[in-house]
This record gives structure tokens, C-alpha cells and sequence, in this order.
């Protein structure tokens, strides 16, 4: 009986260690997770997503999760307090390579709820960092620099502005602000790669109403074109797509559910789509960057390459 529990733990060593091999070739010299649309309350693929996550990251060893908002369906938060952050966010991302810096920004659900305690939780949870509505952060790793711009979407599109009864805080926000200190971040930003997270998409294949693209395009892509942004990444619409319009320098990049996704289909500019929940990696150095899009697998569904 001894030699037989010996086996097994021998057996289950050997599966744990090739799991983890399984995505070493992943890592790069700096590499990153991004994760968005998961608040569930750990139902769905939840779960099981945030396990890989957790394992995956034992392997790759990411910086930070990029957390592309709507952690909270479907009200948001009502404090810093809420039984939610519990729920949907600390009893699920539990896992000891996930206890790393998360980079939050607000989803349309967020701004359901009280989006000041989105913010405020910085006070509580030593990993959850958000200074701001919208920020940038920049990492160096041994001459590799990635830069990061986060904004805030939600109040960028008239659609919600308009809806005060629902989305009380879109309103309130200064649109000319947010997109002057957009084009002046990105015009001083001299990183190796400069990647904008946003929550909307500017271009995607979706059943929900255009304007929220025009407005984004309008708004925020007439900014981005103007200077050397590698990618621009986005959640909102629950499935993977890789985009490259014709005549654009830019990624865009539509990052799945990690709890539950919707179908897709292509469009023009589609270099890729997939209806799978998953999240993201990134891996780069000083002359390539790789951002893999990973099902609830661990399978790597695509991989988009930029080079130097």
C-alpha cells in the first residue's frame, strides 16, 4: 500500500510538472496576464479559468494582470465592503502566483454601481493598484520597457452618458480631459512597446449598438493613429478577435470572457476570432512582443507577434 500512495504522488508530480512545462515556452523576459468580463460570482468558467491562471503562472511568472474591467457583473460594487469582492474577485484569484499587482480599470458594469469603490479598494487589497479613473505604468525589465495606457471608456460614449439613471457617474466625467491627457501621455511615451487597454472595443464584430464604436473611433482611435501604439486591447464583448482594418499600423485586440463567452463571426479586418472564454498573455523583449490568447484549456488559440 505504501509503495502504491508513492506511485500516485510520483504520477501526479510528473502531470503537475508537465502542465507547467507545457507553457514555458510562453515566457519571455517580461511578460503579463490580462483578464476582463469575469465577475461571476465564480460561476461558469470562472473557476476553472482562474485555476489556469493560477498555474499558468507558475511557469510564466507574469508581472501584472491587466484587469479590463467588468470584474463585477452586473451592478458593479456598492462599497469598498461589498460582499462581491469576495465572491466574484479574492475567494476566486486565491491562487499564491495570482497574489501579483492587478491594473483595473472601470467596465460598463462597474459603472452601474459606485465606481469611486472600485478605486478606494487600492486601500484594502494590497494587489489591487488603481490610482485613477484612467493611468499609465511603465515597467523595465533588463532594458526591456512595455508601457501601459488604461482608460476609462465607459464615459467616452454617449450612449451611457445619456443613460444617467443607470450609469449615474458617465456623465459626471470630462470626456476633454481624459482625451487630452490621452494624446499627451502617448506623445511623451518613448517605451519599447506602448499597449492602451480600454474596455470597449473600436473595432469589432458585435450585436451591440455601433454607436458605441463610432464614438470610440472617433474619440479615442484619432488619437491613437497619431503616434506609434503597437496595440490597443479591450474586453466587453465576451469572445477573442484580432482586428487589423486596412491602412492601420495598430493590433486591436478584443480579449474573451473569463467566465462566459458569445459567439462571433467575422468581419472585415478579422485576422482571427473565437467564440472560447479565456484570457491573455504577453510576453516580449526589447525586439518582439507576443500576446497569445488562450482558451479555458490552456490551449493557445492564436498568437499575435509584433516586431522591432
Amino acid at each position: 500500500m505504501k509503495k502504491l500512495f508513492i506511485a500516485l504522488g510520483l504520477l501526479v508530480s510528473l502531470t503537475l510538472s508537465a502542465q507547467t512545462n507545457r507553457w514555458d515556452s510562453l515566457k519571455n523576459e517580461i511578460n503579463f496576464f490580462m483578464a476582463n468580463d469575469l465577475g461571476r460570482n465564480g460561476y461558469y468558467e470562472q473557476k476553472p479559468i482562474a485555476r489556469l491562471m493560477g498555474e499558468m503562472a507558475e511557469a510564466i511568472g507574469p508581472e501584472a494582470v491587466l484587469a479590463a474591467g467588468d470584474v463585477h457583473h452586473f451592478d458593479g460594487v456598492a462599497s469598498t465592503q461589498d460582499p462581491l469582492w469576495i465572491s466574484n474577485y479574492e475567494a476566486i484569484y486565491d491562487h499564491p502566483e495570482l497574489m501579483i499587482s492587478w491594473l483595473p480599470i472601470l467596465g460598463n458594469h462597474e459603472y452601474r454601481g459606485n465606481t469611486q469603490a472600485v478605486m478606494d479598494y487600492s486601500k484594502i487589497s494590497r494587489r489591487w493598484e488603481m490610482p485613477a479613473r484612467y493611468y499609465t505604468k511603465v515597467f523595465n525589465e533588463d532594458g526591456t520597457t512595455v508601457r501601459f495606457v488604461f482608460i476609462d471608456t465607459t464615459p467616452l460614449i454617449d450612449k451611457y452618458r445619456n443613460e444617467s439613471d443607470k450609469y449615474a457617474d458617465a456623465c459626471k466625467q470630462d470626456i476633454d480631459a481624459q482625451l487630452k491627457w490621452l494624446d499627451q501621455t502617448l506623445k511623451e511615451a518613448k517605451e519599447n512597446w506602448i499597449i492602451v487597454v480600454g474596455h470597449h472595443p473600436i473595432f469589432a464584430e458585435t450585436p451591440k449598438e455601433e454607436s458605441e464604436r463610432q464614438d470610440m473611433q472617433k474619440r479615442v482611435n484619432s488619437i491613437l493613429e497619431k503616434y506609434p501604439v503597437d496595440m490597443y486591447v479591450c474586453g466587453h464583448i465576451h469572445n477573442f478577435q484580432h482586428l487589423k482594418p486596412q491602412g492601420s499600423k495598430i493590433d486591436y485586440v478584443v480579449n474573451s470572457s473569463a467566465s462566459l463567452a458569445r459567439k462571433v463571426n467575422p468581419i472585415k479586418g478579422t485576422v482571427y476570432c473565437s467564440p472560447k472564454e479565456g484570457f491573455s498573455v504577453f510576453g516580449m523583449n526589447q525586439k518582439e512582443l507576443k500576446m497569445y490568447l488562450i482558451d479555458k484549456e490552456g490551449n493557445v488559440l492564436h498568437t499575435i507577434t509584433r516586431t522591432k
